[in-house]
């Protein structure tokens, strides 16, 4: 079983995820022993962000910034669909919290969750259809 990044690279939706987790240097992070549970954004999510904002964040000077945008979207610990459903709230390692809906379907903030439990050899992915922007 592969680990978190690897697993993303391998399904081959997550580039954009991947680029930027390398830029904000956190591979080694999401390598690390966990668990982790991360809500990941496919390449089509942060198409539906500006271009430009996508490659500004990129910028080795925008590392802060990238970082705090993709350590809201990780959760410490391995939360499966099953104890997803009965949340309101999750913490996320950036430190805020992401608010959790399951009234029609599952939301986390404003994306949906459109595929659950991707097992990891040092967490869970589920696939989010938008960027969640912290606070």
């Amino acid at each position: 079983m592969q680990d978190i990044v690897d697993t993303a690279v391998a399904a081959g939706s997550f580039q954009t995820l991947v680029a930027a987790v390398k830029a904000a240097d956190l591979v080694d992070t999401l390598k690390g022993v966990g668990p982790f549970t991360v809500f990941a954004p496919t390449d089509a999510a942060f198409a539906k962000l500006p271009a430009a904002v996508v490659q500004d964040l990129l910028k080795p000077e925008n590392k802060g910034q990238l970082q705090g945008i993709l350590t809201y979207h990780v959760v410490a610990g391995k939360v499966l669909a099953a104890d997803v459903v009965n949340l309101k709230l999750a913490k996320t390692v950036q430190g805020q919290e992401l608010k959790i809906d399951t009234k029609d379907g599952v939301k986390v903030d404003a994306a949906n969750v459109v595929k659950t439990d991707i097992q990891c050899s040092n967490g869970v992915i589920h696939v989010i259809d938008a960027v969640v922007l912290p606070k």
